[in-house]
């Protein structure tokens, strides 16, 4: 690596580089000649004009979109309008016994909504219009005007079947009933309160106060029900009244459909003023009134007497005509200025657009071009390029830097590994032909000593080169397996049995412990070769006294595979190496412990090819546990 010329200069190197490579579509100083249409700035700048034109279509799109919604809106807002007038009308209508003062009401209203209102009577004799007389009518009535069949307060904007709770008649109270009921409301309020509860009171059309909890909440949760003693509920004497008024109405029809009434009929109070029967309060009907066909017989009974108890109180049934009034403002107008405006706001924002892309463009393609002359850099130079912008070509210049800092790295590593491979395999090759030299001039005989002692160097040597030759295997992906059923207890009494007599002469006690229902389905060769590995490191590493434990159990789907040893342990800096190639825990090049650094990185990708994986955990001066986990297997014979 060149790192003595950190002030090289890119053109100069980059001109060295052209004078290298053919001229052609290339500048005098070694950059690609790269066409107009494919450079960055051009594509940006067509980019940008390219969403500019689709952003002044999709803005004109949506304004058409726009405006016919608006449109379609406002006619919501009419038919909306209409259902007020209906709505303001009906309760007019049954607030009055007659139409004799509707004219003003009606002129009012039409102002305000700017629609044309007319009311006549279902034989169409005019009762009242908000447009100058001998004015014709529309062709049809908008809607009919019934407070009895028709409510249209109960639900706003809608139209519902039935009486209008605005409809009260005999059932308004009269001033005195309304103090007492008030003074009875504040009263159950008050209580409400002290026990917690936040109630709201709201008054009928009759008059009548009622009482409610805030959100539907049962006053008995609160132990509130003190609160509730009745008189509140209790019908006033006009409702009473008025109660037994519409029982002599209902009877003769309740007996033609087989119903006895049994009795008066009672209130049941409505919180929100919106009842079906009007009034803010509900008429019911006795227990004895049944249910089914029967039951729906006797409301209809009830409901066609409370009409009859009602309409003197209400005005006539008329017909409502709806026409369009003086204000009929333009909807849209898409005249040539406006047409001009459109196109010259989209010409505007083309323009803007086209620049500021282009400034833009300039600045992303400087770090670009910096990043493109950094990588045209001859290799061993490790040139790096300065980070100045926070968003993607600042991430991006942040990984290039980070690529030559680990391309970097790899070269060390490589050279350190070329290294320690020459380091290795020049002791025993050393030894040979130092021992065969001598043998060659007679200085000493080739007794049985001797060749033991060449023999042993031949075994590290082929030791070595055998590591070597697995490693690359497994980084080559060709790493064959055998696999077979396989127990774990057998292949562990293996292993130890291979290493018995190297412990017995170290002074080390070897045991096992297995799972008996522990098995693998693995190749047992590579197996005893990764258990060996780790049992001859940890006899290295293990003291005289001391102890090696193979121990093998099931866990769960896998199998669980530990050799610990009682040796000095490993220090915890140390530990995310000890899988690496030609690592060792000595820093220097002593074989005292002996290894050649390749046992553990071998047992990882063994481990690895079969589908596992292996980890260590070590306190210094407590030994080190190596962990093997790899999938179980079924036993012989069993096809689950």
């Amino acid at each position: 690596m060149n790192r003595e010329r950190p002030g090289t200069d890119f053109a100069e190197d980059g001109e060295a580089a052209g004078r290298r490579r053919p001229a052609a579509g290339r500048r005098a100083n070694g950059r690609r000649r790269i066409p107009w249409r494919k450079r960055l700035v051009v594509r940006l700048l067509f980019v940008s004009a390219l969403i500019a034109v689709c952003s002044v279509a999709a803005t004109a799109w949506l304004a058409v979109t726009t405006t016919t919604s608006a449109l379609k809106e406002e006619q919501g807002q009419d038919l909306a309008a209409d259902n007020r007038i209906l709505a303001r009308l009906s309760g007019y209508a049954a607030t009055h016994a007659d139409w004799k003062e509707v004219r003003a009401a009606l002129r009012e209203l039409a102002a305000r909504t700017g629609r044309r209102i007319a009311l006549t009577t279902p034989d169409r004799t005019l009762v009242a219009d908000s447009a100058p007389r001998g004015t014709p009518l529309p062709p049809r009535p908008a809607a009919t005007v019934d407070p009895l069949r028709t409510d249209t307060y109960t639900e706003s904007g809608a139209q519902l079947s039935g009486i209008d709770p605005r409809v009260v008649g005999p059932y308004r109270l009269a001033a005195k009933d309304r103090a007492l009921l008030d003074a009875l409301a504040a009263k159950r309020k008050r209580c409400y309160e002290r026990h917690g509860l936040q109630v709201t009171v709201v008054r009928t059309a009759s008059g009548r106060p009622v009482v409610s909890p805030a959100d539907a909440v049962d006053p008995a949760e609160y132990g509130a029900t003190v609160c509730e003693d009745g008189r509140l509920n209790t019908p006033t004497p006009t409702e009473r009244k008025a109660l037994t008024a519409l029982s002599g109405l209902a009877r003769p029809c309740l007996h033609r459909a087989g119903v006895d009434l049994g009795g008066r009929l009672f209130l049941t109070f409505d919180p929100g003023g919106k009842d079906p029967l009007g009034g803010g309060y509900l008429v019911a009907k006795s227990a004895r009134l049944g249910t089914g066909e029967t039951a729906r017989a006797a409301q209809r009974c009830l409901t066609t007497a409370r009409r009859t108890q009602l309409e003197p109180y209400v005005a006539p049934v008329a017909e409502l005509f709806l026409g369009i009034g003086d204000q009929n403002p333009a909807r849209f107008d898409m005249s040539p200025a406006n047409k001009a405006k459109v196109v010259g706001v989209a010409g505007l924002v083309l323009a803007v657009t086209v620049a500021v892309t282009a400034v833009v463009a300039v600045r992303l393609v400087r770090p670009l071009r910096a990043l493109t002359l950094a990588a045209q850099q001859p290799p061993e130079l490790h040139v790096r390029v300065p980070v100045t912008t926070r968003d993607e070509t600042g991430i991006l210049a942040e990984a290039f830097n980070g690529l030559t800092e680990r391309r970097e790295r790899l070269e060390a590593q490589r050279k350190a590994m070329v290294s320690d491979i020459a380091h290795e395999l020049r002791s025993p090759l050393t030894n040979i032909r130092g021992w065969l030299e001598v043998v060659r001039d007679g200085v000493v005989d080739p007794d049985p000593a001797l060749l033991d002692s060449l023999h042993e160097e031949a075994l590290v040597l082929q030791r070595i080169i055998d590591d070597l030759q697995d490693l690359a295997a497994a980084d080559a992906g060709t790493l064959r397996l055998h696999r077979e059923p396989l127990r774990a207890g057998d292949l562990l009494e293996q292993a130890a049995a291979a290493h018995r007599v190297a412990a017995d002469a170290a002074g080390v006690t070897l045991r096992t412990r297995t799972d008996g229902a522990a098995w693998l389905d693995a190749d047992p060769v590579r197996m005893r070769q990764a258990l060996g590995n780790l049992v001859s490191n940890a006899l290295r590493h293990t003291p005289a006294g001391g102890t090696v434990t193979l121990a093998g159990r099931r866990d769960g789907a896998d199998v669980v595979l530990a050799v610990t040893d009682t040796g000095a342990g490993i220090a915890p800096e140390d530990l995310p190496h000890v899988f690496e190639r030609f690592w060792r825990a000595e820093k220097s090049r002593s074989r005292r412990t002996g290894g050649s650094g390749l046992g553990l990185p071998i047992v990882r990708h063994l481990v690895a090819a079969h589908g596992g994986t292996a980890e260590v955990a070590s306190e210094p001066g407590e030994g080190a546990v190596f962990t093997l986990r790899l999938p179980a297997g079924p036993p012989p014979g069993d096809e689950s």
